[in-house]
């Protein structure tokens, strides 16, 4: 599943929290897909719009650098 639109990122310090979203931010929920990673799933259409990362800052290992502008797929990863 391909995703257009523009990149939202959301990210709380406190809670090590961070949340990708692609295109308009929609009502939806979250699925957990396991090891502290979740599904953003468009309430209306079931389709994945973002992922949602806890311990993000702890699971990396020095500052991060990304080239911009960048190409993401997100896809599901439950398989079925």
């Amino acid at each position: 599943m391909k995703m257009k639109g523009q990149m939202q990122l959301y990210y709380d310090e406190e809670g090590d929290f961070l949340e990708i979203n692609i295109g308009e931010y929609t009502e939806g929920y979250f699925k957990d897909v396991g090891e502290g990673v979740a599904e953003r799933i468009d309430e209306k259409t079931g389709k994945v719009t973002g992922i949602a990362i806890l311990s993000f800052r702890k699971r990396a290992e020095k500052d991060m650098k990304i080239n911009l502008p960048v190409n993401i797929e997100i896809s599901s990863a439950v398989k079925g």
